[in-house]
């Protein structure tokens, strides 16, 4: 199937070529926009741009666009707790510690089924280490699940982000485990479903296969639970503040945002 953009700079559009015809766009519109922030993505998740980033002295593989959303959603929601699967380097933990530090409450909880000697070292001897709990283990393992709950007493209310192994079946498993600690109003968003739009791609240096991501991916995960329940919704945080014709954000998250709608 045909997909080719056209860029003109100096004529101030942009072509969209596919077998059912061409489009153009001014470079200025949000149409215009839309494209080349998905060419912008692509890009940048094939030259792994995301891999260029820090927060407070730890690497933090996440699209600043992606982070700079989410603060705001903890900064309306204040939670107890901010769970997140998927440890890596650890600079998202740092990063929704860091936010807790500075609204002076909350706490964060990181789960992996592996969490390197290193990396451990070097986040338990952050600063904002007290306010950040490591579990190690499958986080659909039933001990690792109880050890999880345990750690969120009654009526504590949890943010919960989910980017650790983004088959559609473990994600699916990670939703039904961690959605009972999200309360209404609250969300638990399935990160990574950039990887729908990715699929046949390599990375650069990288051989592994995408050829399932068109269904086995993060985004697939969160439309069926939505699909299969009436107490949450694929709903995406609308934020106060837009002086732009512009409605949809640039993300890796895109589809992922699952809020809670009412008690099961």
């Amino acid at each position: 199937m045909a997909d080719r953009l056209i860029i003109d700079l100096e004529a101030g559009h942009l072509t969209r070529e596919t077998d059912a015809g061409a489009t153009q766009h001014p470079l200025d519109s949000p149409e215009g926009f839309a494209l080349l922030s998905r060419a912008w993505l692509r890009s940048g998740w094939q030259t792994k741009h995301v891999y260029t980033f820090a927060w407070m002295g730890r690497p933090i593989i996440q699209l600043p666009e992606d982070m700079f959303r989410a603060q705001e959603v903890v900064y309306r929601l204040r939670p107890d707790v901010i769970l997140e699967t998927g440890v890596a380097h650890g600079g998202s933990l740092i990063f929704y510690a860091s936010l807790c530090h500075a609204m002076g409450h909350g706490r964060v909880i990181g789960v992996d089924i592996e969490i390197r000697p290193h990396n451990r070292a070097a986040i338990e001897a952050h600063e904002l280490s007290h306010r950040i709990t490591l579990i190690e283990g499958d986080s659909i393992a039933e001990g690792v699940v109880a050890e999880v709950r345990s750690c969120v007493a009654p009526g504590e209310s949890a943010l919960v982000m989910l980017d650790g192994k983004h088959t559609k079946a473990h994600v699916l498993a990670e939703l039904e485990a961690y959605a009972p600690l999200v309360p209404v109003g609250s969300y638990i968003v399935a990160a990574d479903g950039l990887m729908q739009d990715l699929a046949g791609l390599r990375r650069w240096r990288d051989d592994s296969s995408t050829d399932d991501w068109a269904w086995n991916n993060p985004r697939e995960a969160a439309r069926e639970f939505a699909a299969r329940r009436d107490d949450f919704s694929l709903d995406p945080p609308v934020f106060a503040f837009n002086e732009s014709p512009l409605s949809e954000p640039v993300s890796y998250w895109a589809g992922g945002w699952l809020r809670r709608i009412r008690q099961a």
